[in-house]
């Protein structure tokens, strides 16, 4: 499932040119034509990613990303200004506010796409470190061999998930698509798996986890 990313602006023609580039990319995307429209599908949808104007009518760029950030669901959720006001004031005030980067316009849409992947990417692997931590109600009953597996070679929980799917032979896109990672991003965790199991190449480390039960 591709990753989902919100487009907020007042101006289609901007808002068609990045979602067909965006999408062109790899992404899914929504896109609203003012701040309120914004919010309610950011309710609605909670997508990976915020690129928003400033300047729209019934609530502005400031508004919306204000209220994103008073939400604890939103307070990690990468947000990117791209607007015409380039002042130094207006960059203060838009980091103050919140958002992570300003991009005023025009705009090259490669260093945009540039700028969403790495904002994407890190947000990934910080989240996937702590979203899949089993409660403590449930630990008893996952006290058997996966957990085992994880604490003897200090695997991550999403390594381990990792590493059972290139077991079956997956690709790194296919297995980025069950995760719903970038490939990129599984590039990253089968580097830390090989370095973990000081393992050279896929084929080496498929066979290690196989000899030492590392997987089912």
């Amino acid at each position: 499932m591709p990753l989902l990313i919100l487009i907020a602006d007042d101006d289609l023609g901007i808002r068609m040119a990045v979602t067909d580039y965006l999408e062109l990319s790899g992404y899914s995307v929504i896109t609203a034509k003012n701040g309120q429209e914004a919010l309610s599908l950011l309710e609605s949808y909670h997508p990976h990613l915020l690129v928003s104007d400033i300047k729209m009518p019934v609530k502005d760029g400031y508004e919306l990303v204000q209220q994103v950030r008073k939400r604890p669901e939103f307070r990690l959720l990468p947000v990117i200004f791209l607007t015409e006001r380039g002042s130094k004031d207006d960059r203060i005030r838009g980091y103050q506010t919140g958002c992570d980067l300003y991009l005023p316009k025009p705009f090259e849409m490669e260093e945009l796409g540039a700028i969403i992947r790495n904002f994407l990417e890190r947000s990934q692997i910080i989240q996937s470190e702590w979203r899949f931590v089993e409660p403590k109600k449930n630990s008893k009953a996952r006290q058997s061999h996966p957990i085992a597996k994880i604490e003897s070679f200090n695997l991550t929980q999403r390594e381990q998930q990792v590493l059972d799917l290139l077991t079956t032979g997956l690709s790194n896109i296919e297995i980025g698509d069950r995760l719903h990672l970038s490939h990129r991003t599984i590039e990253k965790y089968v580097s830390s798996l090989l370095r973990k199991t000081e393992t050279n190449n896929r084929a080496e480390l498929i066979r290690f986890a196989l000899e030492h039960h590392l997987v089912d």
